[in-house]
């Protein structure tokens, strides 16, 4: 199970944290991923981590967003800086637990200009 947090309202310019907690079956994470997705868009990757810690964005990330994991490796955060209008949408965390991967439920950001 996948248990997102840290979406909320902020001014463009602005800094968020998303935080995403994998729990149960933990010791076969793989990747774990940050997903967005605006209505009537296709859901889209910003950010991935790798069980070594390598990590990859979306162009529209590089420089702001901040893909990381906890020392245990069941946690995922993105840190969001310089936030933009269109980065508004709901942020969905995804985790690749052996062969299987799993979603989150998904935490809303909006950004006002």
């Amino acid at each position: 199970q996948l248990q997102a947090s840290g979406g909320g309202l902020v001014q463009a310019g602005g800094s968020l944290r998303l935080s995403c907690a994998v729990s149960g079956n933990t010791f076969r994470i793989n990747a774990m991923t940050w997903f967005r997705q605006v209505p009537g868009k296709e859901r889209e990757l910003v950010a991935t981590i790798a069980p070594a810690g390598s990590s990859d964005y979306a162009d529209s990330a590089k420089g702001r967003f901040t893909i990381s994991r906890d020392n245990g490796g069941n946690t995922v955060y993105l840190q969001m800086n310089k936030l933009k209008p269109e980065d508004t949408a709901v942020y969905y965390c995804h985790a690749r637990i052996g062969l299987k991967g799993y979603w989150g439920q998904g935490t809303h950001v909006t950004v006002s200009s």
